[in-house]
C-alpha cells in the first residue's frame, strides 16, 4: 500500500468516524396562508379553497373557489412567505383545477337544475390570469385531472343526484360519463372531447354510476371512482376503453366510536360497510390507492391499497382513525357519520421515496404514509386547518400544499386557508401532545381547558376536558418530559358510580389530599350551574359546592374559567377566575373570587381587562406560584385578527378580598409573557384562539395548552407548549 493510498484510506476512516448520522427527514408546516387575503381591496365576503394544483416551476399555486365564484393563485416563490397574487372572476361554480404548462384547465359547474346537469372546461392562462376559451362538456363536471406527459386531460362527470329528492335514492338520471380531451401545450382541443360511458359496470345502481374522482397513470391509464356505486374503473385513454373494474368490496370495523354522545369510546362494531371511495391515486402502474369517504350508505373511514384488478392488498381498517383520535383531533360530533372522512390524497415521489398523502376532512389532518410495497409506513400527522379537501405535492421542491375548504370567519372562527409543508431534516413540531394507550385501551382527548402541576413529580401536570365530551368529563395525566408530550392516564369524573353530567370543566386544582377541585362554567340556559367541585383520586365527586346568591344574581353564561388554591389546612383558600363582565361589574373589570372550604366564605376582588380592538377579551386561567396568582388573559380573535394573548400576575399578599354586593378591591396586575410569538412560531400556522390552561410543574417549569373544541367547527389543533418566562418570583 503506497503512503498515498494510506492516507486517504486513514482519512476516510476518521471521516467515518466523526461524521454525524444523517437526520431524519420530515414535513413540517413552514407557511399558512388565508385565502381571503386574495379578495379585492374593500370587498370582505367569505372564501373557499376547495382543490389545488401547482405550476411547472412549482412557483405558484391555484386554487378553486366554487362558493366564491373564483379561482385563486398565490405566489410561493419564497415558500415560508406566499403572497397573495390574486383571483379570477369564474362565471358558475369552478370545481377543480389542473396545471398544464403556461395554462390552468377549469372545470366550472353551470347547473341550475340536477335533471339538466351543464358545464364547461375553462382554460385560464396563467401569466394574464384571463380566461381564454372554454369547452361545453354536455353535464356536470367534478375532477380534472392532466396526464404526467401532459398531452390530454380526463374529467369526470359526475351529474350528481338530488340529496333532497326521496332522500338522495338512487338512480337519478341523468347518467354521468368520463370525459378525455387532447392538450396542446395545455390548450384543449374541444372538438377532441372522447366520451367514456361507464354504465352498466357497477353493482349498486349500474345504470347511475355518478363518476367522482380521477387518475392517471405513467402509462396512461385512467383511474376513475363511483363513489356512491362503491366501485373502481380503469380506462385505456388511447382506445377510450373500459380494461377493467371492480367492485370497492365492504369491511368490518372493530374498535369504532360509533356514537355522537359526547364521549369518546372506541369499543364498536360495525360490519359489512361500504368503503365508498372519494379520491384514488395511482402507486406505480400497478396498484391503486383510494380514500373511503363515503357518501350514500357506507365510509369505512380508512383508506385501501389494490392491484389493479381488485385485489385488496392493505386495508387501514381503523388504524388512521385511532391515530388521528391519539391526537386529539377525532371529531366526536361526526362518531355516528363516517368519523375522520378521509376525502382527498395525493401521491408523490420525494428523494426516490414514494409517499401518498391522505387527508381527514372532519379531522383536519393530513396523514403521510412510505408506500412500501406491502403495507404501508404511517410516518407523520399534519395539522392542516379546517377541512382539508386537495393536495398538492412539488417534489422538485420538497413541498406540499393543502387547501383546506372551511371557512368560519363570519362566527369568529378561522378563515378558509392553504398550509404549506416542506420535507426537510429536522424535528417533527406537530404534535405537541399524544396520549398512550393504557392497557391495551386508546385515550380518546379533546378540549383541554386547565392545568396544574402535580405536587410531588417534576414534569407531570394534569389537565381537565370541557362541556365538549359532556358525557365523560376527565382528568389527564400528563408527561411532559417526554417529546411529544404523552397523556399516560386518565381518570373519570362520576357522581354516584355514574359519568358526571351537566358539567363544563374549566379549572383544575389539587386538594392537597390526593384529589382535586374543579372549577364548572355554567349556562343558565342548558341548565348547568356554576359551581366547585372536590373529587378524590378516582374522580369521584365528594362535594359539590354552588355559587352564592348575591353572586348569581349577576350571572353570565361567561362564568369559572379557572381555579387555584393558596395556603392549606384551615386557611386554604381557592381563587377562581370569572371569564368576563358579569351584570354587576363594571365595564372591563372582571372578578377574581376567593371561597374558603373551612368557614364556607366567599369574596371577591376586581382584575382590570385589556381593552378589545374586536371582538371580547376576558380570563382563562388562574394559577398560584409563588408570591404571585398567575392569570391568562386573552382576545376571542383567531389567525391574523388575533391582537391579545398574554399571562399577567398580581401579588398574593396584596390581595384584599371583600363581601361579594359590597365595595371591591381594583387589583393591580403586571403583565409577564406574550404568548402571540409562541402561538405564531410553534408549526408557522394561523394563531388559535382559545389558549385555555397555563400552570407550573413542582420544578416551576410553566405549560401552557390550547382549547380545540373537540374539532368541533375548529382545525382540532392543540399546542401544548413549554414557557419560559423572564421575572421571578
Amino acid at each position: 500500500m503506497t503512503f498515498s493510498t494510506r492516507a486517504a484510506l486513514t482519512a476516510f476512516l476518521l471521516a467515518s468516524v466523526v461524521a454525524p448520522a444523517s437526520a431524519e427527514q420530515v414535513f413540517n408546516r413552514i407557511a399558512s396562508f388565508p385565502v381571503a387575503q386574495n379578495l379585492p381591496q374593500g370587498e370582505d365576503k367569505a372564501t373557499s379553497s376547495e382543490i389545488i394544483t401547482a405550476t411547472a416551476d412549482g412557483n405558484t399555486l391555484i386554487y378553486s373557489d366554487a362558493p366564491g365564484g373564483t379561482i385563486g393563485f398565490i405566489d410561493i416563490t419564497d415558500a415560508k412567505a406566499p403572497k397573495a397574487g390574486g383571483s379570477l372572476k369564474i362565471d358558475g361554480e369552478p370545481n377543480s383545477v389542473a396545471a398544464a404548462g403556461t395554462k390552468v384547465l377549469v372545470t366550472i359547474d353551470d347547473t341550475k337544475d340536477l335533471t339538466k346537469p351543464a358545464g364547461r372546461l375553462g382554460v385560464v392562462d396563467i401569466a394574464s390570469k384571463k380566461l381564454e376559451n372554454t369547452c361545453d362538456l354536455g353535464g356536470q363536471p367534478d375532477s380534472v385531472v392532466v396526464a404526467p406527459d401532459g398531452t390530454f386531460a380526463a374529467i369526470a362527470i359526475e351529474n350528481q343526484r338530488d340529496e333532497d329528492l326521496n332522500d338522495g335514492a338512487l338512480p337519478q338520471l341523468p347518467a354521468g360519463e368520463l370525459l378525455i380531451v387532447s392538450l396542446n401545450n395545455g390548450v384543449p382541443a374541444c372538438d377532441s372531447i372522447k366520451r367514456v360511458d361507464v354504465t352498466g359496470l357497477a353493482t349498486v345502481v349500474p345504470e347511475d354510476p355518478e363518476p367522482e374522482f380521477v387518475n392517471i397513470n405513467a402509462n396512461g391509464e385512467i383511474a376513475l371512482t363511483l363513489q356512491e356505486n362503491n366501485h373502481v374503473i380503469i380506462i385505456d385513454s388511447k382506445t377510450a376503453k373500459v380494461t377493467g373494474h371492480f367492485t370497492a368490496g365492504t369491511v368490518d370495523l372493530e374498535g369504532v366510536d360509533a356514537k355522537t354522545d359526547g364521549s369518546l369510546n372506541f369499543s364498536g362494531k360495525l360490519t359489512a360497510v361500504p368503503r365508498e371511495p372519494d379520491a384514488v391515486k395511482w402507486l406505480g402502474t400497478d396498484r391503486l390507492v383510494i380514500a373511503n369517504e363515503g357518501d350514500y350508505k357506507g365510509g369505512s373511514r380508512g383508506f385501501t391499497i389494490f392491484d389493479r384488478s381488485g385485489k385488496v392488498l392493505f386495508d387501514a381498517g381503523m388504524t388512521l382513525e385511532h391515530e388521528i383520535a391519539r391526537h386529539g383531533h377525532f371529531p366526536e360530533k361526526r362518531a355516528k357519520n363516517k368519523g375522520i372522512e378521509p376525502e382527498g390524497m395525493e401521491a408523490a415521489v420525494f428523494n426516490g421515496q414514494q409517499y401518498f398523502f391522505v387527508l381527514s376532512e372532519r379531522g383536519s389532518m393530513i396523514a403521510v404514509y412510505k408506500d412500501t410495497g406491502g403495507e404501508p409506513e404511517l410516518v407523520q400527522l399534519l395539522p392542516s386547518g379546517v377541512s382539508p379537501e386537495g393536495a398538492v405535492a412539488i417534489p422538485g421542491r420538497n413541498l406540499l400544499a393543502s387547501a383546506n375548504e372551511a371557512d368560519l370567519g363570519e362566527d369568529g372562527g378561522p378563515r378558509s386557508h392553504v398550509m404549506i409543508y416542506e420535507l426537510a431534516e429536522g424535528e417533527k413540531a406537530y404534535p405537541t401532545i399524544v396520549s398512550k394507550d393504557v392497557d391495551g385501551k386508546l385515550i380518546g382527548w379533546g378540549a383541554l381547558s386547565g392545568l396544574v402541576g402535580d405536587a410531588d413529580k417534576d414534569g407531570i401536570l394534569y389537565a381537565v376536558n370541557d362541556s365538549v365530551y359532556a358525557m365523560q368529563p376527565s382528568i389527564f395525566t400528563i408527561d411532559t418530559t417526554k417529546k411529544p408530550a404523552e397523556i399516560t392516564n386518565v381518570v373519570r369524573i362520576t357522581r354516584n358510580g355514574q359519568p358526571a353530567q351537566k358539567l363544563d370543566i374549566e379549572g383544575i386544582a389539587l386538594d392537597g389530599k390526593g384529589g382535586f377541585w374543579l372549577a364548572s362554567e355554567g349556562d343558565s340556559a342548558k341548565l348547568v350551574g356554576h359551581g366547585l367541585y372536590n373529587v378524590n383520586a378516582k374522580g369521584e365527586i365528594k362535594s359539590e359546592i354552588g355559587l352564592p346568591a348575591e353572586l348569581l344574581a349577576g350571572e353570565s353564561r361567561y362564568g369559572l374559567e379557572g381555579i387555584t388554591t393558596t395556603g392549606s389546612g384551615d386557611d386554604l383558600t381557592l381563587w377562581m377566575a370569572i371569564q368576563r363582565e358579569w351584570k354587576d361589574d363594571p365595564k372591563g373589570q372582571v372578578k377574581l373570587l376567593s371561597y374558603k372550604p373551612k368557614s364556607k366564605e366567599w369574596a371577591a376582588v376586581r382584575y382590570p381587562l385589556e381593552k378589545a380592538e374586536k371582538g371580547w377579551i376576558g380570563l382563562s386561567e388562574i394559577t398560584a406560584n409563588g408570591d404571585y396568582l398567575y392569570i391568562v388573559e386573552r382576545d376571542n380573535q383567531v389567525g391574523d385578527a388575533a391582537r391579545l394573548k398574554k399571562l399577567y400576575r398580581v401579588s398574593i399578599k396584596d390581595l384584599k378580598p371583600a363581601k361579594i354586593g359590597g365595595e371591591l378591591q381594583l387589583v393591580t396586575k403586571e403583565e409577564v409573557h406574550d404568548f402571540l410569538p409562541d402561538l405564531k412560531s410553534a408549526t408557522n400556522g394561523y394563531v388559535l384562539d382559545k389558549l385555555e390552561g397555563f400552570a407550573f410543574d413542582k420544578s416551576g417549569k410553566a405549560f401552557m395548552v390550547t382549547d380545540n373544541d373537540g374539532v368541533d367547527d375548529s382545525s382540532g389543533e392543540t399546542l401544548f407548549l413549554p414557557v419560559t418566562l423572564k421575572v421571578t418570583n
